[in-house]
């Protein structure tokens, strides 16, 4: 499938945020292939036997954007960091769920076999991994946003200086200091310097 021209991108994005929903329902088919090109970045990080597939994170994705008031996203680089936000953030709500429900609250009988398939390690680090993003939000917002489209958004350096409309070599400097504070945040050392 070819590319959908950044152009046509970024003309049906500004009419959305000016209102024109229409303009959303044209820009979804041009986007598709990247959206899924993401989930299934997110879904590789995930535990085998996870409840939401594919489709479903990029549907759920979808109605967030939908939903949410007052989206301004101009370019085609801003869409695809606010859609990696949000299907990050409807796993880490999927993750925070079930860890509520861990003490059994809910909670379904399974055999011992099942529940080696079906371990909650990777919800309680990605957990793990959203408090120490959020810690860092509040340290140096750039360098939390560099994390997110990187690493969950599979975005490039190039692609990711243009949607925080900064230089490359800023985003390669903040990916490594943010790689290195998290690191040290996930072992436990606090630190207020990112």
């Amino acid at each position: 499938m070819p590319t959908p021209h950044s152009q046509d991108v970024t003309q049906l994005l500004r009419a959305w945020s000016k209102g024109d929903r229409a303009a959303f329902d044209q820009l979804i088919p041009l986007v598709t292939a990247e959206l899924r090109r993401l989930a299934k970045h997110y879904m590789s990080n995930e535990r085998r036997g996870h409840p939401l597939q594919t489709t479903a994170l990029i549907h759920e994705g979808y109605l967030r954007l939908v939903g949410a008031n007052q989206v301004r996203l101009n370019t085609r680089p801003d869409f695809f960091a606010a859609a990696s936000h949000v299907m990050r953030q409807v796993l880490v709500d999927l993750a925070r769920e079930r860890h509520s429900r861990k003490r059994g609250g809910g909670a379904k009988q399974v055999s011992l076999d099942e529940a080696m398939i079906v371990s909650p390690e990777r919800d309680e680090g990605l957990l793990d991994l959203d408090d120490a993003l959020r810690a860092l939000t509040e340290i140096d917002p750039r360098k939390s946003q560099v994390v997110e489209l990187r690493f969950f958004g599979g975005l490039s350096a190039q692609e990711t200086a243009e949607a925080l409309h900064v230089s490359v070599e800023t985003v390669h400097r903040d990916w490594r200091l943010a790689k290195s504070w998290l690191l040290r945040r996930l072992r436990g050392e606090k630190s207020n310097d990112a």
